[in-house]
């Protein structure tokens, strides 16, 4: 049973990294793509103190994140990336919304650090171009 399983890792890496990459880059769109949303989403960050600049890293982290986790290209660089973005949202704000947000945000954060440590797996564009 488990060789059957350690033969599967590669797609489990890739379950990983699909499930964060579409959450990241649909959070992400929804904030740099539609007129107005990046600045809408750069005052909502001045306003819980942080300078506005983080805004526009966090949004593009999100959107340009979401998609290179899915295809797999930078996946550790990523996913740390992603996993400090998502801490902070943590601490800024998922903490005040309660339970139905945090563990949310903390999944994603476990999603980003597990992909830091363990890589994109077989299945990516990292493994293919020599990145992994």
């Amino acid at each position: 049973m488990t060789k059957s399983l350690n033969n599967l890792q590669p797609v489990g890496a890739l379950v990983m990294r699909l499930a964060l990459g579409v959450s990241m880059a649909v959070h992400g769109y929804e904030k740099v793509i539609p007129h107005g949303a990046l600045n809408h989403y750069v005052h909502y960050i001045v306003s819980l103190g942080i300078p506005h600049w983080l805004g526009y890293v966090s949004a593009y982290t999100e959107f340009v994140g979401g998609i290179l986790l899915i295809i797999g290209l930078l996946t550790r660089l990523t996913a740390a990336l992603i996993a400090i973005n998502m801490l902070v949202a943590f601490f800024y704000v998922g903490i005040h919304q309660g339970f139905g947000i945090y563990n949310y945000i903390l999944a994603l954060v476990a999603l980003g650090i597990m992909l830091t440590f363990y890589g994109a797996g077989a299945l990516a564009l990292d493994r293919k171009i020599g990145f992994a």
